[in-house]
């Protein structure tokens, strides 16, 4: 998962018998994912400027969880999954959690990038998504901001009272992610690994 090539046309399938693309329930493979869905997601700049400010209210971090939820569930409820049904399913939930009407195309290398962790982890691949939880706990243990630089948005025009700001192979028992159940911290494993949980909210 190193620089990628944007195809707008990439897709992932599932092989038969599978009539969906999540992993078998007997696998690490389908906590893994998760975690690497969870480490893009927060590398999306405007929706790490949209958290840090609060533009989602109070919540704002727990609709970025939700979000990442969201994006997860593509992968358990579809047989094919492309990079522009991720795209449209970040866009989406921007303008409808945060009032953000996202105007660049910042959403659709994340979700290249999304799809590719797929196919990585598919592949049996582990020390890159690992790489990324480490700098992300390395970050949030010390402080640091995940990104300090601004990011400029148009904040939705049917909402205009909206606010604006321009501003290790691990080992079996890491990043067990939780599927039916939710937690306001991340849980942490047996190795000290704190795991980021994606947190379900029910839309009606």
């Amino acid at each position: 998962m190193n620089t990628i090539t944007i195809d707008e046309t990439s897709f992932v399938e599932a092989q038969e018998p599978n009539k969906t693309l999540i992993f078998p329930s007997e696998t690490k493979q389908q906590a893994r994912f998760e975690l690497g869905v969870s480490m893009w997601v927060h590398k999306w700049e405007v929706l790490s400027t949209a958290v840090e400010h609060s533009w989602g209210g109070p919540e704002s971090g727990d609709k970025r969880d939700w979000i990442t939820k969201l994006v997860t569930d593509l992968f358990k409820e579809n047989k094919i999954v492309d990079v522009l049904l991720i795209e449209e399913t970040l866009l989406y939930a921007m303008l409808d959690e945060f009032d953000v009407d996202i105007q660049d195309d910042s959403a659709l290398p994340i979700a290249m990038n999304i799809l590719k962790c797929w196919e990585y982890v598919n592949n049996g691949g582990v020390e890159d998504i690992q790489n990324m939880y480490l700098e992300w706990k390395h970050k949030k243990d010390s402080g640091i901001k995940e990104h300090s630089h601004e990011v400029l948005v148009q904040k939705d025009p049917l909402n205009p009272n909206s606010s604006s700001d321009e501003s290790e192979e691990e080992s079996d028992e890491e990043m067990e992610i939780e599927e039916e159940h939710v937690h306001n911290e991340p849980i942490v494993d047996d190795d000290g690994f704190e795991m980021v949980q994606p947190k379900g909210r029910n839309r009606h």
